[in-house]
């Protein structure tokens, strides 16, 4: 297994300090074989970052570089599914971003093509990697997944650690109205969650990376949580809006849950 990191050209961009570490101290990536359940194969990417340095979850925030996974070059596979732990908050320039940091375990899921064949893995993996500022990485992944394997403590605490379901969080009514405005819509969401923990975060992914997403202005009321987002589409104009696409994840100090789809009230 092989897996190179290319991070010169964000160093360049780089405070002085950061310029002096060797790119293989900042960011390690490991990949995680796992194991295989029928036509699936559970595997992960373990990145480790040095003290101070932090990466980015799916939805990174106004300052933050999402993450782009190309598996283009693998061999028996149809499909890659990303499995996200539940990240954390961090304020950046006085913007808000999420992600992670320290150490993180990405779980993956591929669908095979031949469940008896092993799988080729060849990926690049573009991130961004932050400190005092945000800079792009990218590594290459080349490694085999066996058709056996048995299962690793560390993948399936990952698999753990994601958000809960609305189901299991016990969410009830859940209801977004659709406003549009001058350069796209707002989305205002209301839920009926139990107060998850601290200064709730609402993020509220509508479901193509093209749409872009305002932070959301989040109020509770009781066993009621409001977020208000706005959405502005490459064509700076109102759009039809696939709520069966949009995905809102409440994120407290306490836990975080992750609903999909959302219904007109």
């Amino acid at each position: 297994m092989l897996i190179r990191l290319f991070l010169a050209s964000c160093l360049a961009l780089a405070a002085l300090p950061a310029a002096a570490t060797p790119p293989d101290q900042i960011l390690k990536a490991e990949l995680l074989p796992g194991w295989r359940e029928g036509g699936r194969h559970i595997a992960a990417l373990r990145l480790k970052l040095a003290p101070g340095w932090k990466t980015y979850w799916r939805s990174p925030g106004e300052a933050g570089i999402p993450p782009e996974f190309d598996w283009s070059g693998s061999r028996n596979v149809s499909g890659v599914r990303m499995h996200w732990p539940v990240p954390h908050v961090f304020s950046l320039n006085g913007m808000q971003t999420i992600g992670y940091r320290d150490e993180v375990v990405l779980p993956f899921e591929v669908e095979t093509r031949d469940a008896r064949e092993p799988v080729r893995l060849r990926a690049r993996v573009d991130l961004g990697v932050c400190r005092d500022i945000c800079v792009p990485a990218e590594f290459e992944v080349d490694g085999e997944l066996a058709a056996t394997g048995a299962p690793d403590p560390i993948i399936s605490a990952a698999l753990r650690s994601r958000p809960e379901t609305g189901r299991e969080a016990g969410v009830g009514r859940v209801a977004c109205r659709v406003d549009p405005i001058d350069d796209g819509l707002r989305l205002t969401a209301e839920l009926d969650l139990p107060a998850t923990g601290g200064a709730e975060v609402v993020v509220m992914e509508p479901g193509t990376p093209a749409i872009w997403t305002s932070e959301a202005v989040t109020s509770r009321q009781g066993a009621r949580l409001v977020a208000v987002s706005d959405m502005v589409g490459p064509d700076g104009v109102p759009f039809a809006l696939d709520r069966s696409a949009v995905t809102l994840t409440v994120l407290g100090d306490r836990r975080a849950v992750e609903i999909r789809g959302c219904p007109a009230p």
